[in-house]
């Protein structure tokens, strides 16, 4: 008798070298893209209620993925805990808390807050895996996290008494934190396309019941409409895509660092677009983000 093989397993990426070319363009592009999204989920409660939101992003994430001529090799049957849990923590959990909590706290807080994930990727792969980040990723996780407590302090003081929704987006990175860990040994074994068109599907699953409850509480409003279109084919489908090659080629820890460039993205869309103001400590948090994400990239110890 076969000894089962745990949901998580240790995976390097492809690439343990400091960033190629290639990894920092997937890098940058996610962390615009994703940055953004907050800004997109803002506008799009104007018009409908989280459980909409959540439910025309995922399913339009799953079309555009299920759209793409590419070979989707069958998964294995040892596989398909891991990828129904993925589906559960990577998109299902974490993309209907973020709408819900985005109705009491703004974009580019929920944005700054989303910098918590790389620690709770690395402090997974410690526990779980026992793959904790040394030497100059350490460092760069350090520097990275004061970058965003800086930037986070006074943006924050605007909606300290929002403990709920500051909460639930803690919640959904803390499913990142496993989701990541999970998704790039599968991505290596079956590809980007395969995974996430898989995962989104699955996810379109889990959350239509709460889309359809709050489905009569939507109104129609041309521009809420398109930026949640928008959302769901690129800051979804073609997202993640990128995403989960990117966890492939460098790995868990390191692909979670784009959340440190996350808050950069979604303070200065505040700025351009909300007139937010910016407070100064908050620019030398982005200083620290910078630096620390490229002490992150470094090749691994």
């Amino acid at each position: 008798m076969t000894r089962s093989q745990p949901l998580f397993v240790a995976s390097d990426g492809t690439n343990r070298d400091a960033f190629a070319p290639l990894d920092w363009g997937l890098f940058l592009g996610v962390a615009a893209i994703w940055g953004s999204s907050f800004l997109f989920i803002a506008y799009g409660l104007e018009a409908m209620p989280a459980g909409v939101v959540t439910l025309v992003r995922v399913g339009l994430g799953a079309l555009t993925l299920a759209l793409l001529p590419v070979e989707r090799p069958r998964i294995d049957p040892a596989d398909r805990p891991r990828l129904v849990l993925l589906s559960v923590l990577w998109v299902g959990v974490p993309f209907t808390l973020f709408p819900l909590a985005q109705r009491s706290i703004n974009s580019a807080v929920t944005g700054l807050l989303n910098g918590a994930t790389p620690i709770w990727v690395a402090l997974v792969a410690a526990v779980l895996l026992r793959r904790a980040p040394r030497g100059v990723q350490l460092v760069g996780i350090a520097i990275g996290f004061a970058g965003i407590v800086a930037i986070s302090l006074p943006t924050i003081g605007d909606g300290s008494n929002e403990l709920t929704g500051a909460l639930l987006v803690l919640a959904a990175t803390l499913c990142y934190g496993f989701a990541l860990n999970l998704a790039g040994p599968l991505q290596q074994r079956y590809g980007s396309v395969a995974i996430m068109a898989k995962t989104l599907a699955l996810a379109t699953i889990w959350v239509t019941p709460f889309g359809l409850w709050q489905l009569p509480d939507t109104t129609f409003a041309l521009g809420p409409w398109l930026a949640v279109i928008v959302l769901g084919v690129v800051g979804t489908g073609l997202a993640f895509w990128v995403m989960a090659s990117l966890v492939g080629r460098v790995g868990s820890t390191r692909a979670s660092f784009i959340t440190y460039l996350i808050p950069v993205v979604a303070l200065t869309l505040g700025v351009v677009f909300r007139g937010d103001e910016v407070a100064p400590l908050a620019l030398v948090g982005v200083v620290l983000v910078l630096v620390g994400a490229v002490l992150a990239s470094r090749a691994d110890a």
